[in-house]
């Protein structure tokens, strides 16, 4: 059996953080379960419509500034969906990526 190829671009971490998704249909809570610097994905909720956009709020382990920015909707499943980030601001993607750098799989 061939295996699959792995299409993300990015190194991923699991992690456990709650965000702000501010979109269609209101404010909702969500938990992520992996983040890279271009994005995460969550699990455990109904998914927002492939292809739209949210505003994203949330506080990474350890950290006690947000980073907020916009992203939009590039996988989905029954209960779960993937957001690409869209505007990270340049000191938050460095913020990513040293969390990312610092874990133990990494």
């Amino acid at each position: 059996m061939k295996p699959v190829e792995d299409k993300r671009l990015q190194r991923r971490i699991p992690v456990d953080i709650w965000m702000e998704v501010e979109g269609e249909g209101g404010l909702y809570y969500q938990r992520a379960s992996n983040l890279s610097v271009g994005g995460a994905y969550f699990t455990q909720t109904f998914p927002l419509p492939f292809g739209s956009r949210a505003h994203l709020r949330f506080t990474l382990p350890g950290a006690s500034e947000p980073i907020e920015c916009q992203a939009e909707i590039v996988n989905t499943k029954e209960l779960g969906m993937g957001v690409r980030f869209l505007d990270l601001k340049p000191e938050d993607l460095r913020r990513i990526e040293s969390l990312i750098d610092s874990h133990p799989g990494a």
